[in-house]
């Protein structure tokens, strides 16, 4: 695999861009499963708030997971930054889709991927091979 990455020349170098990239996959995977589970149940979306706030904290857990293992130092840190770096990014694609508003969710979420991202982060670091 890494032979494909040099003749691409795919290579990152920012851990907190690679645990990004992890948590939009997880984001991804977690909207597939409520769709499914709101399609296939009698949940209604009027109920789906806890839900969407678990899978976006799922995300950024692996999120920050990927970004601390990749940095091999201060977890929490590149783990926060990740949750804070992704709850933006939620916030202005939201924002720019839906021209959603400022409701008290906001900084719940924030808090959620923060926290999240830095448990995550510090899970990644002890998993890291190459602590320093």
């Amino acid at each position: 695999m890494s032979s494909f990455s040099r003749l691409l020349g795919l290579r990152n170098a920012s851990p907190v861009a690679s645990g990004l990239y992890w948590s939009g996959i997880w984001l991804a995977i977690g909207a597939l499963v409520l769709s499914i589970l709101l399609m296939g149940s009698s949940l209604s979306e009027s109920n789906m708030l806890p839900w969407v706030f678990g899978v976006h904290g799922c995300s950024a857990l692996a999120g920050g997971f990927v970004s601390a293992k990749r940095s091999g130092r201060k977890g929490w840190y590149f783990g926060m930054a990740n949750g804070l770096m992704y709850s933006i990014l939620l916030l202005i694609i939201s924002f720019l889709a839906t021209d959603s508003s400022w409701t008290m969710a906001v900084p719940i979420l924030i808090l959620i991927t923060c926290l999240a991202g830095a448990f995550g982060g510090m899970l990644g670091v002890n998993a890291s091979s190459n602590s320093r």
